[in-house]
């Protein structure tokens, strides 16, 4: 198997994160044109250092992924620029937990919505018209294993995150027999330096690594997996 991205061009929704910045660099070294997204200014300073000689095929854009307009306007500049979109991967997201259903605040379960579903719908919605033009194109979406495994304390995060993976599964089967594949992949708790602060006395061991969930984005995005659409991909391992 040789998953490679030369002549390719790939946009990261929040591209400099915990995992979104793993995403970035696995496609830079595999010869990607990488667009990021992203709110932090110094996370975008941190992505380019590490992304070394290959910082020339990286550009980022602050943008707001769920401002419909401003997503749109990002695929059109990307379409303008490049010619071409081969691979959108979403890993924006937010987490609110250990809150009862009704001690919630209703803020809470908008912010949920809006980061962890109208992101993602903002992205798909603007990528694949100019990838079912293409007849080509490759859409990753990361939802969370509290999709469908819903604990106490985590109804708001885990209805947004059903619904996101709802969303894709029917969008997967839309776009059916044209060259447009969209999958979903279903984190639990990624190792990240966030997730260590948060949970500072769990086993960090058991975590699977960003660089590790990256590995499995990067083949859902490539020719490799062009028999694999409408799927929900456990990246969780045994934790």
């Amino acid at each position: 198997m040789n998953i490679s991205f030369p002549d390719k061009v790939a946009l990261v929704a929040g591209g400099t994160g915990g995992l979104g910045r793993a995403v970035s660099l696995a496609f830079l070294a595999e010869g990607a044109s990488v667009v990021v997204t992203y709110r932090n200014q110094d996370e975008l300073a941190s992505l380019q250092d590490v992304a070394g000689t290959a910082v020339p095929r990286l550009e980022g854009h602050r943008v707001d992924v769920t401002d419909e307009a401003a997503v749109g306007q990002l695929i059109a500049e990307v379409l303008s620029k490049h010619g071409r979109l081969d691979a959108v991967v979403n890993t924006v997201g937010g987490y609110a937990g250990g809150i009862k259903l009704w001690e919630l605040e209703t803020r809470v379960f908008d912010q949920m919505l809006s980061l962890n579903l109208r992101a993602g719908y903002a992205l798909a919605r603007a990528a694949v018209v100019p990838m079912l033009r293409q007849k080509h194109g490759a859409i990753v979406n990361v939802a969370a294993k509290a999709a469908f495994d819903h604990g106490a304390g985590a109804s708001a995060y885990a209805a947004s995150k059903a619904a996101a993976l709802a969303m894709i599964d029917s969008l997967a089967a839309d776009v059916k027999g044209t060259g447009v594949r969209v999958n979903s992949v279903l984190p639990s708790i990624i190792d990240t330096e966030a997730n260590r602060k948060a949970m500072p006395g769990a086993d960090f061991a058991t975590w699977p690594k960003p660089e590790e969930i990256a590995r499995v984005i990067l083949f859902l995005c490539s020719d490799d997996a062009r028999v694999i659409h409408g799927a929900a991909i456990p990246v969780y391992g045994d934790s």
